[in-house]
């Protein structure tokens, strides 16, 4: 599914259950030592995705540190993204010669939890948000938001090595096209990013890839 919303320079993976028991990869032990099983198995299984995305790009497997953020630390020559939610763990990468940067983001497709809204939406997102749940229903639009702007923020980090609030994005959706544009709101490189999303019955998928000419 995942592929379906990035370009050909992309390689993905994507699971939809842990493997019971699988062991954590050498040289990442000590990065989920000191957490719950699930968690644990939430990094084991996107690890994996990742390597498995890696090695379909051409690059050895190796272990995937964690850096500032809590963002996960590719081989020089590499970019990429990791996400997970209930029921999947995927990861897409790119070779640096070919994109700036990847962020992807899936989430349960339910609406968000109450009061979750009013901390993620900027000037004039309320009244789209308003427009796109009467056109179409059966979409919740507010957790799609929060998903465009989770993959965004994961494509604007390694450009910037800086933190940016969800309101700081301000999103444009085409619910016919399966696409969103997002307005920065703060001083940076790039002022626009684009995307695309994807919502099934259960999953939302969002994807942003910036390449150098965007």
């Amino acid at each position: 599914m995942l592929a379906t919303l990035l370009p050909a320079a992309v390689r993905t993976a994507e699971a939809f259950s842990d493997i019971p028991g699988e062991p954590v990869f050498p040289g990442e032990e000590d990065l989920v030592a000191n957490v719950v099983d699930l968690r644990r198995r939430e990094f084991v299984t996107a690890r994996r995705c990742a390597r498995e995305a890696l090695r379909r790009l051409g690059v050895a497997p190796a272990p995937i540190r964690i850096g500032a953020e809590r963002a996960p630390v590719w081989l020089t020559g590499v970019v990429g993204s990791i996400t997970h939610c209930t029921g999947y763990r995927a990861a897409a990468v790119a070779r640096s010669a070919d994109l700036m940067s990847v962020g992807i983001d899936a989430e349960p497709h339910q609406t968000l939890p109450a009061g979750t809204q009013d901390y993620i939406v900027a000037p004039g997102e309320a009244d789209m948000l308003r427009d796109l749940r009467s056109a179409h229903p059966r979409t919740h639009w507010d957790r799609l938001l929060f998903s465009a702007k989770e993959a965004v923020y994961k494509a604007w980090f390694p450009l910037t090595g800086r933190w940016l609030g969800l309101p700081d994005a301000r999103l444009t959706i085409d619910p016919t096209a399966g696409r969103f544009s997002a307005q920065l709101l703060v001083d940076g490189p790039r002022s626009r990013f684009s995307g695309r999303f994807l919502a099934t019955d259960r999953l939302i998928l969002t994807a942003v890839a910036v390449g150098s000419g965007d």
